[in-house]
């Protein structure tokens, strides 16, 4: 994964952006500043957005839901040099800490069946972003961005392994923020210990979830036509991702 681009972009009053090339996908590697994936942007400012666009962010698309696009709005939606789009991915699913389960693996599982046609937008909308670098973000860049570009990886050939390494990276990234989040819970009167499994970042949930993919639809590019993306946009998102 070396490459004279580097993975994490260290964008003011962000955390956790990076690029989704470099990754072996058979005998090619993903392309660098195609894709970008993130955590929240709803920190940035001027010289933050524009450092983005500087590295070629045309697109920017939103997984966040209604609630929070209110609490904390993304800049991006009124800046006039990226196409900003707002596609709620989880919509009301939530994670509900049950005990002795992966409550994180439940989830995935729940919006890859019930929100199949937000990922299928989400996905096209990636395939037919041309030239340009699309970023996609949620709020920690954990949840909706793991499960977006888990299958924009699959469905590119990159092994199973590296998807898995790109998915634990987010843990790292983030592990400011979460000590923030658990520190206003506590404060709050929350019991960290149940909120806690929900800001996880383990391999083995990610493995899980493509092994329920594979086990059910054969494979990420199978899924994504059962979820309505068309073959012709599948091969654009290869050529995008593979060139």
């Amino acid at each position: 994964m070396t490459s004279e681009k580097s993975r994490h972009l260290p964008i003011n009053s962000t955390y956790n952006v990076r690029d989704l090339g470099g990754y072996r996908a058979g005998t090619k590697t993903t392309l660098w500043r195609r894709v970008l994936r993130a955590d929240g942007l709803h920190r940035l400012d001027e010289e933050g957005m524009a450092s983005l666009v500087g590295e070629g962010v045309r697109v920017v698309i939103d997984l966040r839901n209604a609630t929070e696009l209110e609490h904390q709005p993304n800049p991006f939606s009124r800046n006039e040099a990226v196409r900003y789009h707002n596609i709620s991915l989880f919509d009301t699913l939530a994670p509900s800490y049950k005990p002795g389960t992966d409550t994180l693996l439940d989830l995935y599982i729940q919006a890859l069946r019930e929100r199949r046609q937000a990922i299928a937008k989400v996905i096209s909308l990636i395939a037919e972003g041309d030239e340009d670098t699309v970023l996609f973000h949620c709020t920690a860049g954990k949840d909706r961005t793991g499960i977006i570009a888990a299958l924009l990886l699959a469905t590119a050939g990159v092994d199973t392994a590296e998807i898995l390494e790109d998915y634990a990276l987010t843990g790292r990234m983030i592990a400011p923020m979460v000590e923030e989040i658990l520190a206003n819970a506590l404060a709050q009167g929350g019991d960290i210990d149940k909120f806690r499994p929900l800001l996880a970042c383990e391999p083995a949930t990610m493995a899980a979830t493509i092994a329920f993919i594979e086990e059910e639809y054969r494979s990420a590019s199978d899924y994504l036509l059962w979820a309505g993306v068309s073959p012709e946009t599948i091969r654009r998102l290869e050529e995008r991702l593979l060139g």
